[in-house]
């Protein structure tokens, strides 16, 4: 059986994209989370880690979009 999985580079492209879109910058984001630097959402954006369950989440209300808008998924 082949699994759909998570298009990393373009999920972070979509990150980028939909804070652009609320009018948030990468600081809003860090000062929301609590993190002491933004590491966390720069890895996001470039595709090289994905945020928590929970992080998606707050994501998804920050952004005003389901969690599902936020993952873009690579099809089998």
């Amino acid at each position: 059986m082949i699994l759909p999985t998570i298009d990393m580079a373009r999920t972070g492209a979509n990150i980028v994209a939909l804070r652009k879109a609320a009018g948030l910058t990468v600081h809003d984001l860090q000062m929301v989370f609590g993190f002491n630097s933004p590491q966390a959402i720069y890895k996001w954006q470039n595709g090289t880690a994905l945020p928590t369950v929970d992080n998606l989440v707050i994501l998804a209300v920050l952004f005003h979009v389901r969690v599902d808008d936020i993952l873009v998924i690579k099809q089998p």
